[in-house]
């Protein structure tokens, strides 16, 4: 029988053997609750027939379940350190393959492709410094990802599944529902990681959209219009547009919200991403 890591001795020892040290630049924090890897793989929906990228699978805790519930796992690491680590670790599993690597600089499309895989899946305990790049990142490539479920900073998490009006809604929650349709899988403390992150996590469901959930003349003016509503948000939209957003002059902000039946007085925080695309579409066409 393969033996399971995800528990505190069996990663101090791992990490003992190895002499291990970890590196506050790759935001290192292993799992050690297999209770947590039960929910994580259960939420992702895994089956014999999936493939499965991780990113920064540490020494492999999550990788051995994926490994057993999956058809393949493709685990990337950007600390070569651990590479030794994983050979050990995932030495009983045939159907991992181990990248030394940066998620962000690697051709994913062509990882696919050599895979035979006419989509995949992205499940990963994500270093929380660089959580929102590698996601973003995912969905704006429209990579054949059919669902991205991560283990990530509580609050960023709450800020992708946030409603309008809320203090944690903002423009990261309007790009994740453009991309996605979110759902949070479970909340997570500090104290099922080794070494524990001064915050809460929590792992986060992204299933992938076939089309965006709007429709706009232009991707890129939709996001500088909501990045210009939430620049100051204790501002008007359209103080906090016109300032932040100058090609935008604020008679034409002002006649798109009257067309929308919208308060002139109203805060980038209030619009849902309908409206924020009706409001685009709306000025794209003023200015054309």
């Amino acid at each position: 029988m393969i033996k399971r890591i995800a528990n505190i001795s069996e990663t101090k020892a791992i990490i003992d053997k190895y002499g291990f040290s970890f590196q506050k630049r790759f935001g290192q924090n292993f799992l050690i609750d297999s209770n947590i890897i039960d929910k994580i793989i259960q939420g992702a929906d895994l089956t014999k027939e999936d493939v499965v990228l991780e990113i920064g699978p540490g020494i492999g805790s999550l990788t051995q379940a994926m490994a057993e519930a999956s058809k393949k796992v493709i685990a990337v690491e950007i600390d070569k350190k651990l590479i030794p680590v994983l050979e050990d670790t995932l030495s009983d599993y045939d159907n991992v393959r181990i990248i030394n690597e940066d998620i962000l600089k690697l051709d994913i499309m062509k990882l696919i492709s050599e895979e035979g895989a006419d989509h995949i899946k992205v499940v990963a305990n994500l270093p929380y410094y660089i959580t929102t790049p590698i996601i973003m990142n995912l969905l704006e490539k429209r990579l054949p990802i059919s669902s991205i479920t991560v283990m990530i900073q509580r609050e960023v998490a709450e800020r992708m599944d946030a409603v309008p009006g809320t203090k944690a809604y903002g423009a990261l929650s309007l790009a994740t529902t453009y991309y996605a349709q979110t759902e949070l899988v479970t909340m997570v403390k500090p104290d099922c990681f080794i070494p524990k992150p001064n915050v809460g996590s929590a792992v986060i469901k992204l299933t992938r959209r076939n089309t965006p959930s709007v429709s706009v003349i232009d991707e890129a003016t939709l996001f500088k219009i909501i990045k210009g509503g939430f620049a100051q948000r204790r501002k008007t939209l359209i103080n906090s547009l016109t300032n932040s957003q100058p090609q935008f002059e604020k008679q034409q902000v002002i006649h798109a919200l009257e067309v929308l039946n919208l308060d002139i007085r109203i805060r980038g925080e209030a619009l849902n991403l309908n409206q924020y695309a009706e409001l685009t579409n709306l000025l794209i066409k003023d200015q054309r």
